[in-house]
């Protein structure tokens, strides 16, 4: 049996210096208006906002939230808002007793269980392989 702390996360503590890189680096981008460590949802996580403008005007708000655990474990979770629904997914290494502890939780709506799913072992391929699903989105959105 797999250790679970209940909340979609890990049993090891966040790992705040990688927080701080992905935050660096997504500031870096035109694409990201805000990116923010907070405390807000009572986990340590970075919280970040995407530019209106990156996206068709059917989206109304665009989130991502990042938690990185010092064993590795992580939630990654992107959501989009439009005027009536939401669309949003999740990528996911942490024990669990639903799935793998790797898994992705697919769009519309990043239900649980998820699918078993591989990922890189480095943080910054995680976090480019994020991205580049995300810029697929964007590019689903403006096509449709």
């Amino acid at each position: 049996m797999v250790p679970s702390t209940g909340d979609g996360g890990s049993p090891a503590p966040i790992d705040r210096p990688i927080l701080e890189f992905f935050q660096t680096r997504l500031r870096a981008t035109q694409q990201v208006e805000q990116a923010t460590i907070t405390d807000a949802s009572g986990h340590l996580e970075l919280h970040v906002t995407f530019v209106s403008s990156y996206y068709p005007a059917t989206v109304s708000e665009t989130i991502l939230t990042v938690r990185w655990y010092t064993n590795d474990d992580f939630k990654i979770h992107y959501r989009e808002t439009h005027a009536e629904s939401a669309w949003e997914c999740r990528w996911d290494r942490h024990p669990n007793p639903h799935n793998a502890r790797n898994h992705f939780h697919p769009p519309p709506a990043a239900l649980t269980p998820g699918n078993d799913a591989s990922w890189p072992t480095d943080h910054r391929d995680v976090l480019s392989l994020v991205l580049e699903k995300i810029e697929e989105r964007i590019s689903a959105l403006w096509n449709d």
